[in-house]
């Protein structure tokens, strides 16, 4: 069910009107015009989090096997970053902002391609996507720096790829991937420095040779 947009929704209030035709040019762009045939068929898998199982098993397993007991108040906090990131977003932000999503959006929808069987319930400002991929990256930056180290933008560029795929997919604007972005970044910077000054840090003792 596509959600109404009231007519105080705090988006229309706030966003001037030359920064949304910005963000309006931007996702026709994205979506419009800078595509592939190829990037048509990887980016519905690519930004699925199915896909990203493997990855999550693998975090999983090298946190129990390289820091045994100690790996589980790591892993409960990972969790709740995330958790927190989603709830913030949908619960508290969305509903808030209440913007339409581009393909739900009746001056827009005309003009998107959706590459999605469905637009998908709910509303745009931000995207939880974008939140909860940068929570988890900085959270993982900032607990396990001592394995990241340099290679933190790794991360990063993993977290901006799923929230631009969700701008080329038609299912959200370029501002709510960079503010979702800057959303969830603060979300894992919280998190992780909450989890490195009362549960952590690491040892990097612990660490299977």
């Amino acid at each position: 069910m596509i959600p109404p947009a009231p007519l105080t929704s705090i988006w229309l209030q706030i966003m001037p009107s030359w920064l949304d035709k910005i963000d309006r040019a931007l996702f026709l762009f994205i979506n419009g015009t800078a595509t592939h045939p190829v990037a048509d068929a990887i980016v519905p898998w690519w930004r699925e989090s199915i896909t990203w199982t493997p990855v999550y098993v693998f975090l999983l397993l090298f946190a129990i096997i390289n820091y045994k007991k100690e790996s589980l108040p790591w892993i409960a906090m990972a969790l709740a970053t995330i958790l927190l990131s989603d709830q913030i977003s949908s619960s508290v932000v969305k509903p808030l902002f209440a913007r339409l999503r581009p393909c739900n959006d009746p001056d827009l929808s005309t003009q998107v391609r959706l590459l999605l069987d469905g637009c998908g319930a709910g509303y745009s400002f931000t995207s939880s996507h974008a939140t909860n991929h940068f929570a988890l990256a900085t959270f993982l930056t900032v607990t396990l720096r001592q394995w990241v180290g340099k290679y933190s933008w790794v991360l990063y560029l993993w977290a901006a790829s799923i929230g631009y795929a969700q701008v080329y997919a038609g299912v959200h604007y370029p501002f709510d991937i960079l503010a979702g972005a800057l959303l969830g970044t603060g979300i894992g910077w919280f998190t992780g420095n909450f989890y490195q000054r009362n549960l952590g840090p690491l040892s990097p003792q612990t660490q299977a040779p």
